[in-house]
């Protein structure tokens, strides 16, 4: 069993950067970072092959985020935010992938998922 656990959400200002992470107990393959803001359903955000070599980004973030792990003791995956927008503020959810099946932008092809981290771009 993997467990996600995430930090790093908050308050920015428009423009602003903030990086959010995710600490992995347990063999991951795939992992990525999904959002959900209020009223809406939940929408890929980014994903990062097991040795990091591959990175995916959904348009609306491409050239913004950036993810990237460090896999040298216990798997930590972040999602570093710059250039942030109010739309962009939602619960960031991390997840993880316990095979290579599947597609890196659904997130049935997901098997676990963090408890979320709130962030908020103000205006």
């Amino acid at each position: 069993q993997v467990q996600l656990v995430e930090s790093g959400g908050g308050l920015v200002q428009a423009d602003g950067s903030l990086r959010v992470s995710c600490a992995a107990s347990g063999r991951t393959f795939r992992m990525g970072w999904f959002r959900q803001a209020t009223g809406k359903e939940r929408e890929f955000v980014a994903a990062i092959s097991w040795g990091g070599g591959s990175t995916y980004y959904a348009d609306s973030v491409k050239g913004r985020f950036t993810i990237f792990r460090d896999n040298t003791k216990n798997t930590v995956v972040y999602l570093q935010m710059n250039s942030l927008k109010p739309e962009d503020t939602a619960v960031y959810y991390c997840a993880a992938a316990a095979t290579y099946s599947g597609r890196y932008y659904d997130e049935l092809s997901y098997d676990y998922w963090g408890q979320g981290t709130q962030v908020t771009v103000s205006s």
